[in-house]
């Protein structure tokens, strides 16, 4: 038996059919956009870290998840309009893996969009969290120490360039965060005998410039205050400090990696990782107010030998062995 199909049928047919893949598409629902803020310039291997902390929690980046980037490149007086603009668009997590006040900025932006943290300093003081066990609210993360750390710093680099009395501190003025971060310093300086003297960049060419003048006042040595914008140009400290003869020690392993003389720190890659931890967990539908702060329990003492030795530096076998690593 012959069956003859019209044209209207045909066609009417045809349009059916042609509206199947448009139908399939409209039902796949939307990849959740993560978006990540830091006040620094790019860092592909924190970055990688921050994607293996998703990876660990079941996300992977353009499968099931979309991370937007955003470094503003030592520009904290973007990071208002940034979160506002994250909160209009409704991402479902916005990360701030390092940083107090771009912390502060998204918890002022919204009350509703799950935010992961990572903070230098203690989070309820901070006003982020109500406690770090049960944090309440729309944030959580991870507080990596780093006010604690300054002063550690400076005694650290007393011990290893002990004849080293005028020390010049770099900060970072754009940093809301550098005045509470450095309240320990006069006090951990006196207490050593130590003169200090506060030098403040905010771009390339004032770190530059804050070298230089170093040089001219004649310090005997470098610390450089933790800031997320000053660990992004760490090959440039590290560069300018060999170029200057200064011994200095930095806020992060990867400036001595980067050929730095010696840096203590939280180890940063492990805390990114657990802050893209926390934001897949949140995704798959946990709480901020219920997963507890976690505390950094992971600290490095490196030293650049490499570095030394250009220096003319010694270091003594009791500084190695307190040493978590030595870069030959």
């Amino acid at each position: 038996m012959t069956v003859t199909i019209g044209r209207r049928e045909l066609l009417a047919a045809l349009g059916s059919a042609a509206a199947w893949p448009l139908a399939a598409r409209a039902q796949q629902p939307t990849m959740p956009v993560v978006g990540f803020a830091n006040a620094g310039s790019s860092d592909p291997p924190l970055a990688a870290a921050f994607r293996k902390g998703l990876n660990e929690a079941g996300y992977f980046e353009g499968q099931n998840v979309t991370v937007e980037y955003h470094w503003l490149e030592g520009q904290f007086d973007r990071l208002p309009a940034l979160m506002a603009d994250l909160v209009r668009r409704r991402v479902a997590v916005i990360a701030t893996p390092a940083g107090n006040y771009a912390a502060q900025v998204a918890k002022a932006a919204t009350t509703t969009i799950p935010i992961v943290f990572g903070v230098g300093e203690d989070p309820v003081k901070l006003g982020l969290v109500a406690s770090l066990a049960r944090p309440g609210g729309n944030l959580t993360g991870i507080n990596f120490f780093a006010s604690e750390l300054e002063a550690k710093r400076l005694q650290l680099l007393h011990e290893l360039v002990p004849k080293a009395v005028r020390i010049a501190v770099l900060v970072n003025p754009a940093n809301p965060a550098t005045e509470s971060a450095q309240r320990d310093m006069p006090d951990a300086a006196r207490a050593l005998g130590l003169q200090i003297q506060v030098l403040k960049a905010s771009t390339k060419s004032e770190i530059e410039a804050a070298f230089a003048t170093l040089v001219r006042d004649r310090a005997d040595a470098l610390h450089v205050a933790g800031d997320v914008f000053f660990t992004s140009r760490r090959v440039q400290f590290a560069t300018l400090a060999a170029s200057y003869r200064i011994p200095a020690i930095y806020p992060s392993r990867e400036a001595v990696e980067a050929g730095g003389l010696m840096g203590y720190a939280t180890d940063r890659v492990d805390m990114w990782r657990q802050v893209g931890v926390y934001a897949g967990q949140v995704l798959k539908g946990a709480k901020p107010a219920d997963l507890p702060v976690l505390q950094s329990t992971k600290f490095e003492f490196v030293i650049n030998m490499q570095t030394a030795r250009a220096l003319g530096i010694e270091v003594p076998n009791s500084i190695q062995l307190l040493a978590d690593e030595l870069i030959e």
